[in-house]
């Protein structure tokens, strides 16, 4: 079989959920029943393969990718196991980024949950096909019915079960496959490994015609020639049925769904035999071009070579790996590939295939392959790499920003050159963690997606970089906006011997809805202000955003127009033109109202019910805004919207106030106005601090 030939036996997934779900248990037994593995792994005795890292099995949570290859039906299979917890969000954006497809899990008692609305999102971004697997069939008040409607109404998906269960909670024995209408019983005595196929029993029978009619009327509404054939009822094939269905799959037009229990080793192999017949293979899909680029790469090994960077990662034995995938041609291990984003050449060391943190060394990558490289030391995350005589580049990669800050220190003077470079390799790592010395604090300041994100950092710098680090208390990345439009001029005038400084600019300010970002206009009309001279004021303006005037935060969502100035023939440059727009910008914004922003966080507690009104009490308490409650089996969920700055401690109150029974997810939804008196007090501590000048 030639290489092309081979890209259709090949499946590029990721597995994607809310917290808990159990996509690592699920990621676990697919690896087993596959036979990469000769035991089953699990999450909570901390030996599951997929979370190899020691505070994953510590914690019992997933919080960086992993990648594996397996098989299935004579199909090779590399599988991402992505965190389903909020602050690790970076590893869900760039696994799905570089996947073909994905299996969106839901909890059958949980079903669309707030990180499960996220993750699907940013699939419909990179436009990833998918299947829904509805997964903890066992548990008291499994509902599958009710998640599948609940995916339609909440996802917007055309969701089309090609399996029900039989059964539920305690008395869920197997699964009915609508397309063979055939019962699939699993083995308890060998872990569900063997199963047997029965005959529909008679009492599911009738719910089995009538969801075997949906999915052939679903089917046949995605093919003119199949809706034709139903039309004048003729018998459609389980092939036809099966072509028309992965088609639309992978055209995103359906989601077929599957369910079972991960953890009671029912129902996986059925899925995995839905990724091999519905999800693309690398040949069903183009590379994704950056919209500034041209050209395009056919996914073969016979095209010029190109691939993403999706990831980087620090290990001890083999310094920077860099996670790639390649979208065409190939490379061989001691090649030099070109680095179009960076415009640099690389020089390819080694060539890995991951097995979570194991490593098998590979001579040469082609199209398709998701590889780990070593050498590629000035690669970032998002670069493309292909060959230097037919250069183009791909689509990068978009990151959310950081949302909590803190200050860290070496805790003595041995630790500090140490602390240096840990953190540059952290940040390398990880796009959404940010470092930063405050020159006016003389402090070093690392930022990051959440309270746990951060802990993980500094649990990291002790474990793997032996650095000792103290930290401060976590800081919320506030912003600064205007309420009214405002106009003005400010006009430089210096002479200090010699040659003067001479700035004059018109500029108006108008704020901007929130999450519109910065717009520069220039509206200068007949040169009275020199046109090299426009981009001084732009940097000006840009200059005196970055420390708000109000409170010394950012300023954003604002459209400064300049229209007008003056300049001097001898005494103006561009040094002059920073720093009039610059005063300009400051004197102005003080006068457009301003007001203090606050991240907003979207939150979810589920508690057993006994403990609602303490757990609604600390909401309000933290200024949030209960929006719903809703039950779930014998608990009570709670969704609110709550700020950010009020959520330090969280974790250890909710424990406390719930006897260790009640959890949460929290994720970042928008910026909004903090109220007066608040903003007065965070105000009136920097001007303590000596940070507003």
């Amino acid at each position: 079989m030639d290489t092309d030939q081979h890209l259709k036996f090949v499946r590029n997934i990721g597995i994607m959920a809310h917290i808990d779900a159990g996509k690592t248990t699920v990621s676990e037994r697919i690896l087993y029943y596959s036979g990469k593995s000769h035991k089953v792994g699990e999450v909570h005795d901390g030996d599951a393969t997929m979370d190899w890292m020691a505070q994953e099995k510590e914690r019992g949570i997933t919080i960086t990718s992993a990648a594996t290859t397996t098989e299935w039906r004579n199909h090779d299979i590399t599988l991402i196991d992505t965190p389903g917890h909020v602050d690790f969000t970076v590893e869900v954006e760039r696994s799905l980024r570089v996947l073909d497809g994905a299996v969106a899990l839901f909890c059958a008692v949980g079903g669309v949950q707030p990180q499960s609305e996220q993750v699907w999102r940013q699939s419909v971004k990179y436009s990833v096909p998918k299947l829904a697997f509805i997964n903890k069939m066992d548990r008291i008040s499994a509902d599958f019915f009710g998640v599948v409607e609940k995916i339609q109404e909440s996802l917007g998906a055309n969701v089309v079960p090609v399996v029900i269960p039989i059964g539920s909670e305690s008395n869920f024995t197997g699964v009915i496959d609508l397309i063979q209408m055939k019962a699939v019983y699993y083995a308890d005595e060998d872990q569900g490994t063997t199963f047997r196929e029965e005959a529909v029993p008679e009492e599911y029978l009738e719910e089995a015609t009538k969801w075997r009619a949906n999915l052939v009327e679903k089917s046949a509404e995605q093919s003119d020639d199949l809706l034709e054939k139903f039309l004048e009822g003729e018998e459609i094939d389980e092939a036809e049925i099966r072509a028309v269905i992965r088609a639309a799959t992978i055209d995103q037009r359906i989601v077929p769904v599957y369910c079972g229990s991960a953890f009671k080793n029912k129902g996986v192999q059925r899925l995995l035999d839905g990724i091999v017949d519905y999800l693309p293979s690398p040949a069903d899909k183009m590379p994704i071009i950056h919209p500034d680029g041209d050209g395009d790469r056919p996914p073969t090994k016979d095209a010029p070579f190109s691939a993403l960077a999706f990831k980087i990662a620090a290990d001890k034995h083999m310094g920077k790996l860099t996670f790639i995938r390649v979208y065409s041609g190939k490379i061989s291990a001691g090649s030099t590939v070109y680095n179009s984003s960076r415009s640099t050449p690389q020089r390819i060391g080694r060539i890995l295939r991951m097995h979570a943190n194991r490593q098998e060394a590979m001579e040469e990558a082609s199209c398709g392959d998701i590889v780990a490289v070593v050498g590629l030391n000035k690669t970032k995350t998002g670069d493309t790499l292909c060959c230097k005589d037919d250069p183009i580049l791909l689509e990068s990669i978009e990151f959310p920003a950081p949302v909590m800050s803190i200050s860290i220190k070496p805790a003595s003077r041995l630790d500090r050159d140490k602390l240096s470079d840990a953190l540059r390799a952290l940040a390398d790592e990880d796009p959404t963690f940010t470092v930063n010395f405050d020159q006016e604090t003389s402090e070093l300041i690392i930022s990051g997606m959440g309270e746990l994100h951060l802990e993980i950092i500094v649990d990291r710098l002790k474990r793997e970089f032996s650095v000792q680090a103290e930290i401060g208390r976590p800081e919320v990345a506030y912003r600064e906006a205007g309420t009214i439009d405002v106009a003005g001029e400010y006009k430089h005038a210096k002479q200090t011997g010699g040659r003067g400084q001479y700035g004059h600019v018109c500029l108006r300010l108008e704020h901007l809805a929130a999450g519109t970002g910065f717009e520069f206009v220039n509206e200068v009309k007949g040169g009275n202000i020199p046109a090299e001279f426009i981009p001084a004021v732009q940097k000006g303006v840009v200059k005196a955003m970055a420390k708000g005037p109000y409170a010394a935060y950012p300023v954003v969502d604002v459209r400064v127009t300049v229209y007008d100035g003056s300049s001097h023939d001898v005494d103006s440059s561009e040094f002059a033109f920073i720093e009039t727009a610059r005063v300009c910008f400051r004197n102005l914004f003080l006068k457009a109202h301003p007001e203090l922003l606050e991240p907003l966080m979207s939150l979810e507690v589920v508690s057993p019910k006994d403990y609602m009104g303490a757990v609604t009490g600390m909401i309000y308490q933290r200024r949030g805004r209960v929006e719903s409650m809703d039950a779930q089996g014998d608990a009570k969920v709670v969704r609110a919207m709550t700020p950010l700055s009020e959520m330090f401690g969280f974790a250890g109150d909710l424990r406390t106030v719930t006897q260790g029974r009640g959890s949460f997810t929290m994720h970042f939804e928008h910026y909004e106005a903090v109220p007066y008196s608040i903003a007065e007090e965070i105000i009136e501590k920097r001007r303590a601090a000596d940070l507003i000048r």
